[in-house]
């Protein structure tokens, strides 16, 4: 299977680039210019280009290498940040404000605790130490919690890292097998699930193994209670349920197997169980100057997409879609081509398979404290972490004004 292209490009106009191919778009209308955008993406990612008479045929590479991933996550994240540059630097020194130096970081007993967004200053916060990860930053629409996770162990709480949740895919097939659902029994009970679209730590709690900190704490009692407080009183739009009792997390990394999630346990229990690797559905693979041509056509069509609390979890994908069926693409094809990930399951409950068919109505949750899954944590890789002459060296020669993006 192919995507076709049905239009003429002056190819003698082509512009070429150190990395990356360019078509000239001016001129042209906003049809034209949402296919050229396309084109060129795919082009980019080392599609294969079939150039006919009347036709240009697309076909997608076998499997996409790490190299080429990282180059187009690292455009699509430069265009963000180009976007958002005078917001960052209004913003950069209330976030070195709030990091560590590495002198206090190695004087610390590090103990972290969770402190949820609500305030303005809190999400923007949250906004600008996304912004330091090589994935692109994007924002994430459905239900949502995110979260900074401080070191009350030194007098100011700077930041170790964050993390998001937020509402799950409706449809992956390695997912849905491995939970056992049906269609109708994933629709009801999707909502008992969350995705964790950020785990990570920051400078210089990163070279201490911070992420893998971050990731013990998501497998803890006290996320279900935050998840619990954030949604007690709220109904989905589609559906008209509740969603206060967490199941289960997933998440997926973003290079195949994951060294911060793979065999990731706590004493004899494998918190992060990798379930399979997802069919590379998505939207990297589309740069953001091509997705906002694509709100423009459909703006220009006088269709809107939608999105708020529980009306699925990403606008960027329906509005792909819905650019491609307008264009007369197989948008299913589109958008399955992006990258192949590893998923992994962060079970909160011992029979979250009996939970989530609705064969059992009593959750055996783990329970894991949040302190206790810290304390491991330590003792397994904090301990080992500062023995290390090269590590602590990066540790020590990091200040916050050494934080920039």
């Amino acid at each position: 299977m192919s995507l076709q292209f049905d239009l003429e490009i002056a190819f003698d106009e082509l512009q070429l680039g150190k990395e990356f191919v360019h078509f000239p778009l001016e001129g042209k209308s906003i049809e034209q210019k949402v296919k050229l955008l396309i084109l060129r993406d795919l082009w980019n990612l080392d599609w294969q280009i079939k150039i006919g008479k009347t036709k240009i045929e697309v076909f997608p590479p076998e499997s996409y290498n790490k190299e080429t991933i990282k180059m187009s996550m690292r455009k699509k994240r430069e265009e963000i940040i180009f976007k958002n540059r005078n917001w960052i630097d209004k913003h950069i020194e209330f976030a070195r404000e709030n990091l560590a130096s590495g002198y206090d970081v190695l004087t610390s007993k590090i103990e972290p605790i969770f402190e949820v967004c609500e305030t303005r200053k809190q999400h923007a916060l949250f906004r600008i130490f996304r912004y330091y990860w090589s994935s692109p930053y994007s924002d994430y629409v459905g239900r949502r919690i995110k979260l900074l996770i401080r070191d009350k162990g030194l007098p100011n709480k700077p930041v170790i890292g964050i993390a998001a949740l937020g509402s799950p895919i409706i449809h992956i097939p390695e997912r849905d097998d491995f939970i056992g659902w049906s269609k109708s029994i994933r629709t009801k009970n999707l909502i008992c699930t969350m995705d964790a679209y950020v785990i990570g730590a920051l400078p210089p709690y990163n070279h201490l193994l911070g992420g893998k900190l971050i990731s013990y704490m998501m497998a803890s009692e006290e996320i279900r209670k935050i998840y619990r407080e954030k949604y007690k009183d709220k109904v989905t739009i589609i559906n008209k349920r509740t969603s206060n009792s967490l199941i289960g997390i997933f998440t997926t990394s973003l290079y195949g197997k994951s060294s911060q999630y793979n065999r990731l346990k706590f004493n004899d229990t494998l918190l992060y169980q990798e379930i399979g690797h997802t069919k590379g559905y998505g939207t990297l693979h589309l740069s953001e100057e091509t997705i906002q041509e694509m709100v423009k056509l459909l703006k220009s069509r006088n269709i809107k997409v939608n999105y708020g609390f529980g009306d699925g979890p990403s606008w960027v994908m329906r509005v792909i879609r819905t650019a491609g069926d307008l264009l007369g693409f197989n948008s299913d094809y589109l958008l399955q081509h992006s990258f192949k990930r590893s998923i992994y399951f962060i079970p909160l409950v011992k029979n979250f398979r009996e939970v989530l068919n609705d064969q059992s109505k009593k959750p055996a949750y783990y329970n894991f404290t949040k302190n206790e899954l810290v304390e491991y944590w330590k003792q397994r890789w904090f301990q080992n972490r500062k023995r290390n002459f090269d590590i602590v060296s990066k540790v020590i020669d990091f200040t916050p004004n050494d934080f920039v993006i």
